[in-house]
């Protein structure tokens, strides 16, 4: 089943001589429970494109759709209730709140919404990634793999439509790295998890189901890997 539609995308800055083209007329399609891999060098468009998907910046032109909803047919906030219940977000330097525990960190999302915390997905998080024995650590009490773990909880606990990482082992060695790729993987398997991956590391966007690579702006090649 279709999940998001991305149509005639296209992100310019500044105006004139100064004009940055970003994305250049991208279109694709992402199924419900597909675990897509975006890849492509420094300054190809793949983190605005993820941003745009998020809900977190404007296009210049063109649509996305979210299972059937035009994301940026709503007014701002709508838009952020639309960030906060239908997308997690995952970032290469983590963002957690310092001055919350692993706990509070990862159900933020769901007390900023004024719902209530699923407290058996929370424990069975807590449990899949390993942070039972820390949940009232703060931040600087954790390895960078324990704050990543973290930021993929917070990510899943509002059980969102997409997940989408930019990065997500860009800050980490290359065994936490791995061991990041297997949760997003599990989270994939387990949940049935729709995931969108931004990487340069081209061995673990491998371990996608599909690769899109982005060149200038624009998509250069879109493969399934596995079915």
């Amino acid at each position: 089943m279709e999940l998001l539609k991305v149509e005639h995308l296209s992100k310019v800055y500044g105006k004139g001589e100064n004009e940055v083209r970003a994305l250049d007329d991208v279109s694709f399609l992402i199924q419900q429970g597909e675990f897509v891999a975006i890849i492509g060098p420094s300054g190809s468009g793949k983190s605005t494109l993820l941003h745009i998907l998020g809900g977190v910046d404007r296009p210049t032109s063109g649509h996305v759709y979210l299972d059937g909803k035009d994301v940026y047919s709503q007014n701002e906030e709508q838009l952020a209730i639309f960030r906060r219940r239908e997308i997690g977000l995952i970032y290469q330097f983590y963002n957690l709140i310092p001055v919350l525990d692993v706990e509070e960190n990862m159900t933020l999302p769901v007390l900023m919404d004024g719902r209530e915390v699923n407290e058996k997905r929370l424990k069975e998080l807590l449990h899949t990634l390993n942070l039972e024995g820390r949940k009232r650590h703060l931040p600087n009490q954790l390895s960078g793999g324990q704050q990543q773990r973290v930021s993929i909880g917070r990510a899943l606990m509002n059980a969102p439509a997409i997940v989408l990482a930019d990065e997500p082992t860009g800050n980490l060695d290359s065994k936490n790295s791995q061991e990041i790729m297997e949760l997003l993987k599990l989270s994939n398997q387990k949940y049935g998890q729709t995931l969108v991956v931004i990487t340069h590391d081209e061995n673990l966007a491998l371990q996608a189901d599909r690769i899109i690579s982005i060149e200038d702006g624009k998509i250069a090649r879109d493969e399934v890997i596995r079915r």
